[in-house]
């Protein structure tokens, strides 16, 4: 209901005070209150909430107000059953609504809000939407809400937390001499035992419950993905004979879970950030050879293109022009770390093949372009807020399918578990904040494997390509074009055709390349659709020295001083033409219908120097697909370190 009243939401880190205090005082000057919302006791891992540091924080900052929601700290502490935030505050403050359920510990049903501010309680009677709108508790659940009320009324309530707490304490003592990853040891009867991926946490949970213990799974999204792990809670119900068991099971059945989703107990500890005395033994087989090489030039050029080779800028000689323009460069974003991963048979026969890069993503890439645009006018302060270290298969200049899988091979799916345990071991070593595997079709045959590993997909922006084969000539191709497609070519490219004139230049001057470099820099500021940082500006000389690239240029008729457009192409093994990337003139695009035109004379130069196939690249899909490409549905699976990023743009993209 606030992000439709446009009051601005802002996400802070789990008990972040410094990063709270940063966005308090973003508005302490223009917003009369603040709010902060916070679990006292946090469903989850059974943490708390630093009440009596916030309430500090409100005293230097008064606009600051709270919403506390206690109901996993209700009746087992605190005066009277009161609960944690009651039990840190002693008395309500006005600036505090402090809410509870009737629900759990208290044992009836409804909920509880309590306020001290007489006048925003008579506002909240008059108009909340619950007071408003719904209907009274049935009789049973009144009378059970006042037989506890009775209770917590009573001295007894203060036997039973002491009876819980002993319990409480009991699981801890069972705990403390096993190699189970508490998550967070406190006095709360909320624990939490992490099993790092889901498919380890379904296998522990169905274990446990074969042996008669029924616990929940932490799961995204109430946790980060490779977060996962069990949630128990202890009540006073719970005999110690009964926890002691718990206890038994867990310990026994935990390594086996993790040997039976081929994992162990270190890659746990480290997606929690917890120390790790033992070191685990590798899961990667024996069998396999498992090559990582730092560079193309370490790779067989021969053996690299047979299995990769064909598609995009990635075959032997684009990878090695790409490792030459991003290295070495003054701007960290334009600095890339290339890895080449290749898995063989005891015979040397490849099973896997891939390569992947290191580099700074914009947090944003694939949000909606209104996102993106709001988070660049912070951008013009702070150039890398909200930037990210990312391991991605293959790299934000390449597009296609960046991996080779022998899916029939006896050891492919032992190669493909190689590989994602080597991926989060790269992750770990390169201290990247997310792994991305990209470029992905919308039945892949990894998507349960992925999904296991704690990777969720996000659709990419579709690709397209454009077969050629059976084509020899321009005027064939327009042919066997659909009708519709045909009209909006005889409408919007072809009059435009006479306007223009164009070239295809391998060695430009210094001129035509800054020309170059300005008109790409004018397509990447407004191309939100896929937000990327900039390329260095090597990037053009480079191209213009190497025989594989050329630029097709549209000038107006007689004026071939005016750039109105460049398409970047990359000729790949003779087998497919790469229009990598484009410039344009925004001021004069649509009187010569720049980009249309770019498009069609791509087509035509393809044809001319008799490549078979056009990879068009993503974005821009409907121009392309009217011109007779192809659209491919493309995913990427994103496993993170933590939520807050992606939950952050969630709210950024709920407020627009």
């Amino acid at each position: 209901m606030l992000k439709t009243r446009s009051v601005p939401i802002e996400m802070i880190r789990h008990n972040n005070l410094e990063m709270l205090e940063d966005k308090i005082k973003k508005y302490q000057h223009s917003k009369r209150r603040i709010w902060y919302m916070a679990d006292g006791i946090y469903s989850m891992y059974g943490d708390y909430a630093p009440v009596k540091e916030l309430m500090a924080l409100s005293k230097k900052y008064p606009q600051l107000h709270f919403y506390f929601d206690d109901v996993h700290g209700m009746s087992w502490v605190g005066k009277n059953g009161t609960g944690y935030v009651l039990d840190q505050l002693g008395e309500l403050p006005e600036n505090v609504l402090l809410f509870g359920t009737l629900s759990k510990t208290f044992g009836a049903s409804g909920a509880v809000l309590a306020c001290s501010n007489p006048e925003l309680y008579d506002k909240i009677k008059t108009f909340g939407g619950p007071l408003t709108f719904s209907a009274q508790l049935e009789p049973a659940s009144v009378a059970a809400a006042m037989a506890s009320a009775q209770i917590h009324l009573s001295p007894e309530i203060y036997d039973l937390q002491q009876e819980l707490r002993e319990r409480i304490n009991y699981f801890n003592t069972c705990l403390s001499p096993t190699d189970l990853p508490l998550i967070d040891q406190n006095k709360s009867p909320v624990f939490y035992i992490g099993t790092g991926m889901p498919k380890t946490g379904y296998n522990f949970v169905n274990r446990l419950m074969r042996e008669g213990f029924y616990v929940n799974l932490g799961i995204f999204p109430a946790v980060p993905v490779k977060n996962t792990g069990v949630r128990i809670t202890i009540s006073r119900h719970n005999q110690k004979e009964e926890i002691k068991g718990l206890v038994e099971a867990m310990e026994y059945h935990f390594p086996l879970a993790l040997e039976d989703t081929q994992t162990n107990s270190e890659r746990v500890f480290h997606a929690f950030k917890l120390e790790h005395k033992s070191k685990s033994k590798p899961q990667l087989s024996s069998k396999l050879n498992i090559e990582i090489l730092n560079t193309i030039d370490q790779v067989d050029k021969k053996q690299w293109n047979r299995y990769m080779g064909g598609q995009g800028v990635y075959d032997w000689e684009g990878l090695q022009f790409l490792e030459e323009v991003f290295h070495e460069n003054t701007q960290k974003e334009h600095n890339w770390l290339f890895r080449y991963v290749i898995i063989k048979d005891s015979n040397g026969i490849p099973i896997l093949m891939t390569f992947v890069t290191l580099s700074l993503w914009k947090d944003d890439m694939l949000a909606q372009a209104s996102i993106s645009s709001a988070i660049e006018q912070e951008r013009k302060e702070n150039p890398y807020h909200l930037s990210s270290f990312v391991l991605s298969l293959g790299c934000l200049f390449t597009e296609g399918n960046h991996l080779y899988w022998d899916e029939s091979h006896h050891s492919s799916k032992e190669a493909r578990d190689g590989l994602l345990e080597l991926l989060e071991k790269m992750e770990h070593q390169l201290g990247a904040k997310m792994t991305v595997l990209r470029d992905f079709g919308a039945n892949t045959p990894w998507n349960d494997t992925l999904y296991g590993h704690g990777f969720f997909r996000v659709q990419m922006p579709n690709s397209c390509t454009v077969d050629l084969k059976e084509v020899d000539s321009m005027t064939g191709y327009i042919e066997q074009l659909s009708s519709r497609n045909r009209r909006h070519f005889r409408k919007d490219i072809q009059p435009f055709l006479e306007l223009t004139q164009f070239d295809i230049i391998s060695k430009a001057n210094t001129a035509q390349i800054q020309g170059f470099k300005r008109l790409f820099s004018e397509v990447q500021k407004q191309n939100h659709g896929l937000n990327t940082f900039s390329f260095p500006d090597k990037l053009f000389e480079r191209m213009n020295q190497n025989d594989l690239w050329e630029f097709i240029v549209l000038n107006p008729k007689g004026q071939p001083n005016t750039i109105l457009g460049v398409m970047f192409c990359y000729s790949n093994q003779r087998d497919v033409y790469v229009p990598a990337f484009v410039g344009m003139d925004y001021n004069l695009l649509e009187t010569y219908s720049t980009y249309r035109q770019l498009l069609y004379r791509t087509i035509e130069r393809t044809l001319a120097i008799k490549i078979p196939k056009i990879d068009f690249g993503m974005t821009a899909s409907f121009e392309k697909r009217k011109l007779g490409a192809k659209v491919h549905e493309k995913y990427a699976y994103l496993q993170t370190n933590d939520n807050f990023i992606l939950e952050m743009i969630g709210v950024m993209e709920g407020q627009k």
